[in-house]
This record gives structure tokens, C-alpha cells and sequence, in this order.
């Protein structure tokens, strides 16, 4: 896979402050790319420069193989993007806003009006004034004129702002379905990590502006594993002979009545085995993963 999105050294300064430092990562075609960070960590300086809005200090971004900079125009025209609260002419519909956005544009049919609002779930308020829609509908407006020209790529700050749990759902299964059936690249910057979790195949996590780890999701959480989940009978012995061997680092019992011992996954068997050479009833056994919260709050030392 070839990336669709690059940057190299990326870095930007306002006065003393440098927002986003020395950042490289890569974006590759085809991916599901959540972009991680807490508040003020430099996520939306750094989709600011790739979408050619401010001007970095230092270091480059490139998109399909292009400087941003020198083809600003070529490049944009396949990329679509929501940064932060959309801005829409409150005294028009929907459907004339995202028809002003189209003319504008040029070369998108009108017929893609009515498809972008379907996939975000506003056709049947399409046609009523902007200053009607709640800010989860604004959101969602957002969205769809981000869809509206069929890009390649898709760049989406905090698209779940403002959006209940359905809507947050949707706009989840309206993201995996343009990835898997159309091709479309995914750069998502938010701070609700299990959405990221379950929606994204790569991530990049930054802290400070810098980059402190870029992976795939699953090889993440697989690499998370931090000991066994235990249900066992009787459960005093249970916990007793967990304590005692030395291999095990600590054994907690969970509020679920669930033992949780932490140690490495190459002693997983050996500590099986004692429980059942000592007549251990054991009905669960099961690796205890960190989620993608637990994994980014450990590396960034929080």
C-alpha cells in the first residue's frame, strides 16, 4: 500500500508555542486512519496544514504523491473535509446549501445532493431552513457536504460532535460502508477512542505535537494483552493459588466476581494447568486486553 497522505517533519509554531513538532506520519491508501490525541495535543493544527489552510513552520505534507503547497488545487479537488463546527447560510435548506457548495466546486452532478444527504441520514429535512437543524444536524450536514464530490479522501476533525448515540452509530456504519465499497481513505481526528477502536484500521496517537506511536489497531490491542480473566470454582482457592505463584504479578477480583491476573502470556498455560492439577473447577479463562483508552493514557504517561 502506497500512502495517499504523508507528512514529513511537519511543524508549526504560533510565537513560543510550538503546536505540532517535527511530526511525520503516513496515511495509506485505503485506511481507516484515526488520528488521536488529547485537547490541544496538535490534532487540528495538523489537519489544518495538510488541508492547505495554514502554512507550516517547518516540514512538508504531500497527498497522492503531491506537495500540498504547489498543487493546492489539484490536490483538493479529490479530497473532502470537515474541520471543526460547519459554517452554512442559516436562511437556506440543506439541499440549496449543499447546492451552492456543488456550483461552486464544479463538475459534481446534482444528483449527488440527494445521495450524500441519504448516507448521513437528513433526505427527509432536506428541504428545511438551516436555522432549524439542531447542531447534530448541522453535523451531519457537515458530513455529507464532505461526501458531496465522491473523494478519494475523506478528512473528518471530531465528526461525531454534537450527534446521540444513533447518530454516532451511523455515521460509524456510513464511514466502514464508503471504505469497504468505494475505496475511500479515512483521516479521523477524535478524542472518543473506543469509536476509534472499533471504526479504524490505523492509528496515530500524538502528545505534545509529537508522535508517539503509529500502528494498526488490531496489532495494537493484540500486543495490549496484559494477563487472563478467571472464573474459577471454588473461587478462595482459586484466588490463593493464583496469588502464590511467582510468575504472577498481581490478581485482583473484579466486581463481576471475575479474577484478573496480570502476567505474560507465556506463563498463560503454565497457571491453567495449576489450577486444574488442584481439582480448580475453572469455567473461564480468557486474555484480558487493554482498550485503545487504557493503551494511548499508558503511552502518553497520564
Amino acid at each position: 500500500m502506497k500512502p495517499i497522505l504523508q507528512t514529513e517533519g511537519l511543524t508549526r509554531r504560533f510565537g513560543r508555542l510550538t503546536a505540532v513538532n517535527n511530526l511525520t506520519i503516513s496515511v495509506q491508501e485505503g485506511d481507516i486512519y484515526g488520528f488521536l490525541g488529547l485537547n490541544g495535543a496538535g490534532k487540528t493544527t495538523t489537519i489544518r496544514m495538510a488541508l492547505g489552510l495554514i502554512k507550516p513552520t517547518a516540514g512538508a505534507v504531500s497527498i497522492f504523491g503531491k506537495d500540498v503547497r504547489r498543487n493546492f488545487i489539484d490536490v483538493m479537488s479529490d479530497i473532502g473535509s470537515l474541520v471543526e463546527l460547519p459554517a452554512f447560510y442559516p436562511n437556506l435548506s440543506g439541499y440549496q446549501n449543499l447546492n451552492v457548495l456543488r456550483i461552486t466546486a464544479g463538475g459534481i452532478p446534482e444528483k449527488r445532493i440527494d445521495e450524500a444527504l441519504e448516507i448521513v441520514g437528513l433526505a427527509d429535512r432536506k428541504y428545511d431552513k438551516v436555522r432549524t437543524y439542531s447542531q447534530g444536524m448541522r453535523q451531519r450536514l457537515g458530513i455529507a457536504q464532505a461526501f458531496l464530490s465522491k473523494p478519494r479522501l475523506v478528512i473528518l476533525d471530531e465528526p461525531t460532535n454534537g450527534l446521540d448515540p444513533q447518530g454516532i452509530s451511523d455515521i460509524r456504519n456510513t464511514i466502514k460502508g464508503m471504505n469497504k465499497r468505494d475505496g475511500v481513505t479515512f483521516l479521523i481526528s477524535s478524542h472518543l477512542l473506543y469509536e476509534v477502536e472499533i471504526t479504524c484500521t490505523r492509528v496515530g496517537m500524538i502528545h505534545r505535537g509529537k508522535l508517539i506511536i503509529e500502528e494498526r489497531v488490531d496489532k495494537i490491542l493484540e500486543e495490549s494483552v496484559q494477563g487472563v480473566k478467571i472464573l474459577a470454582a471454588p473461587k478462595e482457592r482459586a484466588q490463593d493459588i493464583t496469588r502464590r505463584q511467582p510468575y504472577v504479578k498481581e490478581a485482583v477480583e473484579q466486581e463481576d466476581g471475575m479474577l484478573l491476573a496480570r502476567l505474560d502470556k507465556m506463563n498463560f498455560h503454565l497457571l491453567n494447568t495449576e489450577l486444574v492439577k488442584a481439582g480448580i473447577a475453572v469455567s473461564e479463562f480468557s486474555p484480558y486486553k487493554m482498550t485503545l483508552e487504557e493503551y494511548f493514557l499508558a503511552k502518553s504517561g497520564i
